[in-house]
């Protein structure tokens, strides 16, 4: 590198020569080959992510200058800040903080320009057959050949617009074309054309006036692009020459594309700055924190027991903050987790898992930090001060009143931090409350770091800290069928619905008939199938023949909670049913219906009135986390007969055992509902994962099969079983139940919708012509998924155009309208990725702002007539990239078995099925739609009539179809221009 500069100032330090174009500048990085014309700009390179990435990612050596010795770029930060690299440092009279010098040669070592690193002498034979080794240097051939093939070359100019660029379907159906010319500037040089030729299965077609190229005459080429259905469509356009003088042949290539879409839908959905991920600072101390004033809703309670703090553990935290995913798993699970999970051991397993959580959390919540952002008032709040937070609509991050923010001064001492308490939230901001030391300086941008409210993860360490650790509970021994002496109890069914369906009647009769201390009852509910209305019947019943009977219904969400009290507050008083909220809940959230049965403190909070009061009521209806209420403010335990737990499956275990084990005596009956074939809890780290913490309690309580479960619909009711299973849909058309049914249910389960509502789109215009009479549609199309600024999160801009066309299409066909008054509430779209469900939603904001667009985990509960699936991912680049990789989570069982389940009358899935056809799962369902009649758009690549193995690696045929693709052009090249290229 040094070579390069002007050797005038490399000698004197100046140079005298005007017109010397050389670099003039000692300030370089021999790592990245750059040189920089002063300090500032050298500072900010070796403060940049790219500079950081080499340093880092590659394992190159650095030469020290100051400790004259070398070392892996990947231990350089290490050794910089080391003490004897310091000294050394501090003898020399230089700054520690040098730049680093690249190391060509290293002892024993020999250099892999394919791999960019070092490799020791001893591996050095074994290297180049390592798979990575090859395929990265097959991935260089096969770029270099495909770079060659597209260069004009032996004095042939093929010139022309090869990429059509956007066309509406309309125009690209009868077909667009593109004229290019072949020409040649050599005198005396005559070419033959000999074939001009593109994919069979692609869209594109040519045709040429000739074959003759000659410096008098050219060659005029047509090529047409055909589609009739939207997406993205390429192929390569392959020209073969002959040099009639020489008699030698060669190849030029040129890329082809199309985009079949709408320009405007594209334009608004485009990405808003190219994609650049997030470069993650390092986090300042917190040595000194001046405490922030804390909002009035967190003294609304007056709880008598002490929350504890259950901080990390510094050696758990030491194991999460290095080493690989299974390095981690492997020393959590051989130092901190017990052997073998049993009633001693229970706690201590699962506080471990809970923290190993709340590790990830943290460094996930440190994405949100903001290192420039300014504080301002507002006359609405004027004690406040408000700070934007970019993504808060979008809860990313999340942010309640009372949670707790950081913010720091550029000129702060190391390690101190001002404490703001969240008093307000809007949808762009939020109002902080600091202490009486803060003074806040016009126009000084902070730097603002978010914290994590522990409080959730301290009320599970709180509730697992509990001795209650019932062995009925916890692990239930091997069932007998039981007759419980009352089995001639007569239940008056307050819902006919229930009283008519055998297995929710069975439930009931089971839930009612539990003798006290009994292991718990699961009720399984596949989707629509009923199962909360059935808790509440239970819940009923159990209160009209108990009278000293009192329940703590609990759920994972807000939501869930509130529709188990909306349909109790139909039969009770508000003296008989209490909905308990968490003060930091805003009223405005709270469903009208529900409102009456709260109660609210002075302060304007929601809260609890007192310990007797709470014991007065007969039921108490909560969340999963908020049951710690009652243990805090002091009901006793064993006051609840009954613990209902309503969609179980979406709560990690340790959430389930808040109410549980502080609330629970060894005659508490425990009754659980969910369906652990939909989503579970959502765990954010993959070590928690790995260590179990995704398995939800009702479903490990199924996994153990120790309960008893029914084995026909007409089993009798004065047998106690603790595992119903709901089979009758009430929901959904039965094309759409069908293949998750069959999948997922063992095919137990029964359309039983009304006709009025699941069959409103039989014979509608907006199905395929081949399946009229069935409702489900898959959109094959082509796209490209992007991303944006520093978001990780995908979209696809084609998919967005398509799903906003149908909406117009579905709102338009009035023959649909004739069974139903479709609106935007009818219809809901899901898409698994957060930067496609903000673009949709945009899309939409002035044509169909009323359509809900959301995640899988938004809609999991819920239902719509008209459900439509944006899957997203859409990729080609076959050789470079696994594309099993590609498909990220919308390849998870789960996910899918919620997405295709929620719609009653018409399921739209819009995809590349090029990507999703590598999941055995989604190729299957591809089939089971084609089969059916709705499939629709690009067509099908494979035999739907097969079957599908579900153990296959389609992954691998698509790779292997790429490479002999690949392959292919290798070979023309080699044979006509390239000669031994490939063995160099």
């Amino acid at each position: 590198m040094a070579s390069n500069l002007c050797p005038g100032f490399l000698e004197s330090g100046s140079c005298s020569d005007t017109a010397c174009r050389r670099p003039h500048s000692a300030f370089l990085c021999e790592l990245c080959k750059r040189v920089f014309p002063d300090k500032n700009q050298s500072i900010a390179h070796f403060q940049s992510r790219k500079h950081a990435q080499i340093v880092k990612g590659v394992h190159l050596w650095l030469h020290c200058s100051v400790c004259e010795n070398i070392c892996r770029g990947t231990h350089w930060k290490e050794h910089v800040k080391s003490p004897n690299h310091a000294r050394k440092a501090r003898k020399k009279g230089v700054d520690p903080s040098i730049n680093p010098l690249a190391v060509d040669n290293v002892n024993n070592h020999t250099f892999c320009p394919t791999c960019n690193t070092h490799v020791h002498q001893k591996e050095w034979d074994a290297h180049p057959q390592r798979a990575s080794h090859r395929a990265k240097a097959t991935f260089e051939v096969l770029s270099a050949v495909l770079h060659y093939s597209e260069q004009d070359k032996h004095g042939v100019i093929v010139d022309g617009q090869f990429d059509f660029g956007v066309v509406a379907v309309d125009g690209a159906s009868v077909g667009i074309t593109a004229t290019a010319t072949v020409t040649t500037t050599v005198p005396q040089l005559t070419v033959r054309m000999l074939s001009a030729r593109t994919t069979s299965t692609t869209p594109f077609s040519v045709s040429t006036n000739g074959t003759e190229v000659a410096s008098a005459s050219n060659i005029v080429m047509t090529v047409t692009a055909r589609q009739s259905y939207a997406g993205v469509a390429e192929d390569r356009l392959t020209l073969i020459f002959e040099d009639v003088q020489l008699g030698t042949r060669f190849a030029i290539t040129k890329p082809l594309r199309i985009v079949v879409g709408t320009d405007t839908a594209r334009s608004q959905a485009q990405s808003s700055a190219p994609y650049k991920p997030k470069r993650r600072s390092e986090r300042h101390p917190e040595h000194d924190i001046e405490p922030g004033e804390r909002p009035p809703s967190l003294n609304s309670i007056r709880y008598i027991v002490t929350l504890p703090q259950a901080l990390l553990p510094a050696p758990i935290k030491d194991i999460l903050d290095f080493g690989s995913l299974q390095q981690r798993v492997g020393r959590i699970r051989a130092i901190h987790l017990p052997a073998t999970l049993s009633v001693n051991t229970y706690s201590q397993h699962f506080r471990t898992l809970i923290w190993t959580e709340e590790h990830q959390t943290t460094v996930d919540l440190a994405r949100y930090d903001i290192e420039r952002a300014t504080l301002y008032r507002d006359n609405t709040h004027p004690s406040l001060h408000f700070l934007n937070v970019p993504g808060l609509a979008e809860k990313r991050p999340s942010v309640l009143v009372g949670d707790s923010i950081l913010i720091r001064r550029p000129d702060a001492p190391e390690g101190h931090w001002y404490e703001g308490f969240v008093h307000v939230t809007r949808m762009q901001d939020i109002g902080l409350r600091f202490g009486g030391g803060f003074r806040p300086i016009a126009k000084v941008e902070y730097h603002v770091r978010f914290r994590l409210n522990r409080i959730p993860l301290r009320r599970q360490h709180q509730a697992l800290d509990t001795a209650f650790a019932p062995s009925r509970l916890l692990f239930p021994p091997a069932p007998t069928p039981q007759v419980p002496p009352s089995s001639d109890v007569v239940l008056d069914f307050h819902n006919g619905f229930v009283e008519q369906n055998d297995r929710q009647k069975l439930a009931v009769g089971c839930i009612v008939r539990m003798p006290a201390g009994s292991s718990p009852f699961v009720l399984f509910g596949p989707p629509g199938t009923g199962k909360t209305v059935t808790i509440v019947e239970a819940i009923l019943q159990v209160l009209f023949l108990k009278s000293d009977a009192r329940i703590l219904a609990c759920a994972p969400s807000n939501s869930a909670a509130d529709l188990i009290a909306e349909r109790l507050g139909q039969r009770l008083t508000p003296d008989e049913l209490f909905r308990f909220y968490a003060p930091s809940r805003p009223q405005i959230a709270v469903p009208d219906a529900v409102k009456r049965f709260t109660y609210v403190a002075p302060n304007g909070h929601f809260s609890v009135e007192s310990v007797d009061a709470a014991k007065n009521f007969r039921v108490c209806v909560t969340t999963c986390v908020s049951a710690s209420v009652f243990f805090g403010i002091g009901v006793p335990r064993g006051h609840y007969s009954h613990i209902f737990i309503d969609e179980a499956g979406q709560a990690t275990e340790p959430e389930t055992m808040i109410s549980i084990k502080t609330m629970a005596d060894n005659k508490t009956n425990v009754i659980l509902s969910g369906d652990p074939k939909q989503l579970g809890p959502i765990i954010r780290s993959p070590v928690a994962k790995e260590l179990g913490l995704e398995v939800s309690y009702v479903e490990r309580l199924m996994q153990m099969d120790v309960l008893l479960r029914t084995s026909s619909s007409n089993a009798s009711a004065h047998i106690l079983f603790s595992v119903v299973k709901l089979t009758r849909n009430f929901r959904s058309h039965p094309a759409i139940l069908d293949y998750p049914n069959a999948k997922f249910y063992n095919g137990d389960l029964v359309a039983c919708g009304p006709p009025a509502q699941i069959n409103v789109f039989v014979n509608s215009a907006i199905l395929p012509p081949a399946g009229k009479k069935f409702p489900v549609m898959f959109i094959s199309m082509a796209g490209k998924d992007d991303r944006e600024a520093s978001s990780p999160s995908f979209f696809n801009q084609e998919e967005i155009s398509m799903v906003e066309k149908l909406i117009k299409d579905i709102k338009g066909d009035t023959d649909m309208n004739i069974g139903m008054n479709l609106n935007d509430e009818d219809i809901g779209v899901i898409a698994p990725y957060h930067a496609q469900v903000v673009k949709i939603r945009k899309m939409l904001k002035d044509t169909a702002s009323g359509v809900k667009v959301g995640s899988v985990e938004e809609f999991q509960g819920q239902e719509k007539p008209v459900i439509i699936v944006s899957t997203v991912r859409s990729s080609q680049e076959f050789v470079k990239y696994d594309l099993r990789h590609t498909l990220g989570f919308v390849a998870n069982p789960r996910r899918f078995n919620v997405a295709v389940t929620r719609a009653k009358a018409l399921l739209v899935v819009v995809g590349d099925p090029m990507v999703l056809g590598l999941d055995p799962l989604w190729r299957a369902f591809l089939n089971y739609v084609h089969n059916g009649g709705g499939w629709t758009g690009k067509p099908i690549s494979w035999d739907p009539s097969l079957p599908v193995d579900d153990t296959g690696r389609y992954d691998e045929a698509v790779r292997e179809a790429a490479q002999e693709n690949m392959n292919e052009l290798v070979r023309l090249m080699e044979e006509f221009t390239l000669g031994n290229m490939s063995e160099e």
